[in-house]
């Protein structure tokens, strides 16, 4: 894309067919001149017989220029040319989804820590076009990424989460749900889905109190039930009774880490419905293209014109 005087060629490179475009007319002009080379071919006495007789036209060069004349204005507008929209209009969604991931030791160190993270992935695939964010938890919770619109962004983030991102000791989904629900009114999002993944460690009656708060704001709490694979004697055990029970209390879904498509599917199916006008600038660019291709027509016409 280039920029010239206000004007920019959305596909510059299209202009290099106007020398190869000459270079034919050229030739092709050429050989219209005269008798196009017959001279050289027939025998001179029956030329000119010929020509006496009126069964000779010589060539017209002009003719020759006209595919030039049609073919210029094509391969102008094939490249693009365009003004930029100075004030287009843009838009936000108020729809957002929070991914809230369990990374206490229990989670982190139970052998499960990848499904934990494939399955916060497909949840990320099933956002859309609503913004997304990520809250890392264990006995604090934390902002991990801003809201995006591009959930792939997400994805080196969920990569390196391990037991040693939120060195605070303990689980406590109360506070990372809390945080959601902070995160979501101070951004101004009017309907959220919170995803908890975790193994349902801390799950008590503050989580729960969160999740009701939330569902009368209209955010949703959906859970995914991480299951550790090795559980040492000092860890707590798993609770995906508490972790079903809180995603009836916060209007959600519930699945395990090992199939995790309840949650992405419902989620999915929440279609993203609320826009607002966005202070965000977005190029637009209007292609006036089409319009040089009126240009052509005129010596296209002249190409159907018979001769005498």
């Amino acid at each position: 894309m280039s920029d010239v005087l206000g004007f920019m060629l959305l596909r510059p490179y299209w202009l290099l067919a106007l020398p190869l475009v000459a270079l034919i007319a050229t030739i092709v002009a050429r050989r219209s001149r005269g008798l196009a080379g017959w001279e050289r071919a027939v025998d001179p006495k029956l030329l000119a017989a010929m020509q006496k007789l009126g069964r000779i036209v010589p060539g017209a060069a002009r003719r020759a220029w006209l595919p030039i004349l049609v073919a210029t204005p094509i391969v102008l507008a094939l490249a693009g040319p365009g003004v930029r929209d100075g004030d287009p209009p843009t838009f936000r969604n108020l729809d957002g989804i929070v991914l809230a991931v369990d990374v206490s030791r229990s989670v982190a160190e139970g052998g499960e820590m990848d499904d934990a993270k494939a399955a916060a992935q497909l949840v990320l695939q099933s956002a859309g076009s609503r913004p997304v964010m990520l809250i890392v938890y264990a006995g604090e919770a934390f902002v991990a990424t801003a809201f995006t619109t591009d959930p792939e962004a997400l994805g080196s983030t969920l990569a390196v989460l391990d037991a040693e991102t939120v060195p605070a000791p303990g689980s406590r989904p109360d506070r990372a749900l809390a945080l959601a629900r902070r995160t979501l009114e101070e951004a101004e999002i009017l309907s959220g889905d919170v995803v908890l993944v975790t193994d349902g460690d801390g799950i008590g009656p503050a989580a729960f109190a969160e999740a009701e708060a939330m569902r009368e704001a209209a955010m949703h709490v959906s859970t995914i039930f991480v299951e550790p694979s090795l559980r040492p004697g000092d860890m707590p055990v798993p609770d995906p009774d508490g972790l079903r029970r809180l995603a009836e209390a916060g209007d959600g879904f519930h699945a395990a880490a090992s199939a995790p498509w309840a949650v992405a599917d419902g989620i999915g199916r929440r279609a993203a419905s609320r826009l607002e006008s966005s202070d965000y600038a977005v190029l637009f660019v209007t292609d006036y293209g089409r319009y040089l291709l009126v240009l052509a027509l005129f010596p296209a016409l002249a190409l159907f014109r018979r001769t005498s």
